[in-house]
């Protein structure tokens, strides 16, 4: 497993939802997978799906916001109703593995960005794209925003 920080830009067309942290796991997913079945309206898509959550800035914070979309070639000026275009860029901590470890590696990069010295960036949303492997499962990038 490979950690490392990139300055990035994600231009995205998503749809807002909202929910409990703890229930992400399974409403995540079902988003996407309700958002996908509109990705032919949205111009200039690529194939790379994207998520983006708002932090979960101590244990009584219950409750977040969070955005599933494809990541888009540009900046758009019009999009499908019901959606959003947005741009999020920072400075962020990196790594990539398989979808099914994705609870084990956000821990392993948090704390390599500790050990590194970084501070998160809680005004800034988590991103994770979704990459489909030929002969494996999905893997996930995760982009931890830091200072």
């Amino acid at each position: 497993m490979e950690f490392a920080m990139v300055k990035k830009n994600f231009h995205v067309v998503g749809i807002k939802n909202s929910g409990r942290f703890a229930d992400f796991g399974r409403e995540v997913p079902h988003s996407a997978r309700q958002f996908m079945s509109r990705a032919n309206e949205i111009d200039h898509r690529t194939e790379t799906e994207i998520a983006l959550y708002e932090p979960k800035r101590d244990d009584n914070h219950l409750e977040g916001e969070y955005y599933v979309g494809l990541i888009v070639k540009d900046a758009l000026n019009e999009v499908p109703e019901g959606m959003e275009y947005m741009l999020a860029s920072n400075d962020y901590a990196t790594a990539r593995g398989k979808i099914s470890e994705v609870g084990n590696l956000h821990a392993k990069l948090a704390k390599w960005t500790v050990d590194k010295g970084y501070q998160r960036n809680l005004d800034s949303l988590i991103i994770e794209t979704y990459h489909p492997m030929e002969s494996d499962e999905e893997e996930v990038e995760i982009y931890l925003p830091v200072l």
